[in-house]
Formats: structure tokens, sequence, C-alpha cells
């Protein structure tokens, strides 16, 4: 299993509000816990019990504050969270006019069909609501992700092979 496999699992289990998942296979073996919903409702985040110490860094970023205890390493993460947010606001406001395409979902995003293929859209094309724009890999599955208003390409919100959440912003559309 992938880290970015793990980082999804946790992230799965975190929003769905179970309160454990293992996963066993022949080379490896994973159980991701998450404490009681009440804690849950003071935004206290799953724990691990069984993965390897680069996984908690995706709860970093889901979470700033509460991962930060899992390890001692992870402490920095949470100020390039906020750095990064707070510099998505400014531009947010510049971005008002256009319209967001956002994650349906958790996974991968990729802006080519296969590595080889060229990239479904660029900043400056023309889309149909209909067309794709990019492909999201949600545990081994692709899913291509269409426009949803047609008008022209502004800006491509996130790097190609780059792990991403639901309701993420990924593309700006000018409708005009």
């Amino acid at each position: 299993m992938k880290l970015n496999e793990i980082q999804e699992l946790i992230k799965f289990v975190a929003k769905a509000g179970v309160n454990e998942v293992m996963i066993e296979n022949k080379d490896f073996k994973i159980c991701i816990k998450s404490e009681s919903l009440a804690r849950k409702k003071t935004k206290q985040g799953p724990e691990q019990v069984v993965v390897s110490a680069p996984a908690p860094a995706a709860m970093v970023a889901a979470a700033p504050v509460v991962a930060a205890p899992v390890a001692a390493n992870l402490a920095p993460a949470p100020a390039a969270a906020v750095a990064v947010e707070s510099n998505n606001a400014e531009s947010a406001s510049d971005d008002a006019a256009y319209h967001n395409v956002k994650s349906p979902m958790i996974g991968t995003f990729y802006r080519k069909p296969t590595p080889d293929k060229p990239e479904f859209v660029q900043v400056g094309d023309t889309v149909k609501a209909g067309d794709t724009l990019c492909v999201v890999e949600a545990m081994k599955l692709f899913n291509e992700i269409e426009a949803d208003v047609s008008g022209t390409i502004v800006k491509v919100l996130v790097d190609d092979s780059t792990p991403i959440e639901y309701d993420q912003p990924l593309f700006l559309i000018d409708p005009s």
C-alpha cells in the first residue's frame, strides 16, 4: 500500500465517522482507529495505530493543530498549512468572478489521461459543460472530472499527481 493510499484511507475514516478500520494483506497490516464521536465534535482527529511516520503529515494538513502531538518532528507543518490557507484567501478575492470546479472526492489529481498523453486542458482553453478537465484516482479507480459550465480555463489550482481532498477547488473557469 502506498503512502497516498494510506493518507486517503485515514481521511476517509475521519469523514465517515467509523471507529476502526483494519486491512490485512500478505505484505502488511494496517489498523486505523478514531476516538468516539464526542471527541470528533471537539475537533480531535483520528489516531493511527499502525502506520509509517510520514502518514500523520497528511493529517497535519487536514487538521493542523490536532495532529501535531502525534510526532514531535511534525510541529512546523501547521504553520506551513496556515500560510497556504492565507495565500489562498488573498487570491480567492481576486478570483471571485470565476467559477470554481471542485473535487467531488478524495484522491490523486492528474491532468493527463496517461503519462504519455497531452493534458486534458490548458490555461486559456475554451471548454463546454461536460468536457473532461482532469482525472482523479481514488482506490485505483480513475474518475473523469467534467466541466459543469462552459467558458475559458483561467487557472489550474492543483499540481499534477497531487493528493486532493473532497470539495477542493481544482480549476477556475471564466463563464463569460
